[in-house]
C-alpha cells in the first residue's frame, strides 16, 4: 500500500512540476514622481498567462536596494488579474524618502544616481495548485531628479 501512495505522491509531484506557469519579467524602472519629502519610482513588470482564462495576482512584494542595504519594501495586495493568453503590463510603485537618499551620499555624490537591485515576488493563484511566487531581480541604476524635475 505504501508503494503505490509513493507512485501516486511522485506522479502528482512531476505533473506540478511540468505544468505551465506565468512567466514575468521587470522591463523598465524609472523616476514616477517626485514631492518634497520622497522619490517615487515605477517598476514595470511584463507577465505573460498561457492560460486561456484571468488568473488572479494575490501580492506583488518588493525590496529596494542600494549599496547592500533596504531602502524600501513594501507588498501590494490584490493588484488585480492577468489577462487571459496575454501579457499583463504591471506598475509596481516604490517609494524612497529622502531621508534614506541622504544616507547613501557617497554613491549619490559620485556620479548623481543609484545603484539598485530590485527584488519582486509576485504572487499568483494557480487553479488546482494553489499559489505560486514567480520570483524577479533587476539590477542597474536610476538617474536622481534634479531641481528642476523638483520644481
Amino acid at each position: 500500500m505504501s508503494r503505490l501512495v509513493d507512485k501516486a505522491k511522485n506522479f502528482v509531484a512531476e505533473k506540478v512540476a511540468n505544468i505551465k506557469k506565468p512567466e514575468a519579467s521587470v522591463t523598465d524602472v524609472d523616476l514616477k514622481h517626485v514631492t518634497r519629502e520622497s522619490i517615487e519610482y515605477g517598476a514595470k513588470v511584463a507577465v505573460n498567462n498561457p492560460y486561456s482564462h484571468p488568473l488572479p495576482i494575490c501580492e506583488i512584494s518588493y525590496t529596494f536596494k542600494s549599496a547592500g542595504r533596504v531602502i524600501a519594501s513594501g507588498t501590494i495586495p490584490d493588484p488585480g488579474s492577468l489577462k487571459a493568453s496575454d501579457t499583463t503590463m504591471l506598475d509596481v510603485p516604490v517609494k524612497v524618502p529622502y531621508s534614506i537618499l541622504i544616507s547613501l551620499a557617497r554613491d549619490v555624490v559620485a556620479d548623481w544616481d543609484i545603484d539598485y537591485e530590485l527584488q519582486l515576488g509576485l504572487t499568483i493563484d494557480l487553479p488546482l495548485i494553489g499559489d505560486i511566487t514567480i520570483p524577479l531581480s533587476q539590477k542597474g541604476e536610476i538617474k536622481l531628479p534634479t531641481l528642476r524635475d523638483i520644481v
